[in-house]
Formats: structure tokens, sequence, C-alpha cells
């Protein structure tokens, strides 16, 4: 399944580690 273009929010986490990015998609 392919995403769509615009705003995408992931989480990362590692252990104690969270951290929340935002990643801008254009195709």
């Amino acid at each position: 399944s392919s995403l769509p273009s615009g705003v995408y929010f992931y989480k990362l986490q590692s252990g104690d580690y969270t951290e929340t990015k935002k990643m801008l998609l254009i195709k």
C-alpha cells in the first residue's frame, strides 16, 4: 500500500527514549 503525499508523524522508541518527529512526504 502506497501512502499519499502529506505530513506524517512517526514515533521513534528505544528503551526509555521516545521521540516524535514530523515527516513531510512529497510525491
